[in-house]
């Protein structure tokens, strides 16, 4: 069984900094893909940051420049500066298992609110 438990969220004002950790139970070698999705208020979950197993990150335009997102053997994180209030979502840690075929496993999610 796959527990993604993520931690980190809050209320930061416009321009603050935030650091989100998800705490990953799974063997690197299992991992295809690892990330981040967020979901605002009324819209869709959509992806934020995400690492390839090549080790390749990739990023939505909206956050390139301030956000990073880093793993190691304990989980994944999303470094989050200069925020906006347009930030403010439900954040997901997410991850994808296998390579022929695929298991998507999510977190319980994370409530990230940037102020004015």
């Amino acid at each position: 069984q796959v527990h993604l438990v993520e931690s980190g969220g809050g209320l930061v004002q416009a321009g603050g900094s935030l650091r989100l950790s998800c705490a990953a139970s799974i063997s690197s070698d299992e991992i295809n893909l690892i990330g981040w999705y967020r979901q605002p208020p009324e819209k869709q979950r959509g992806a934020v940051a995400v690492i390839a197993y090549s080790g390749r990150a990739s990023y939505v335009d909206s956050v390139k420049g301030r956000f990073t997102i880093s793993r190691d053997s304990a989980g994944v994180y999303l470094q989050m500066n200069s925020l906006k209030p347009d930030d403010t979502a439900v954040y997901y840690c997410f991850v994808r298992l296998g390579f022929i075929t695929t298991e998507d496993y999510w977190g319980q999610g994370t409530q990230v609110t940037v102020s004015s």
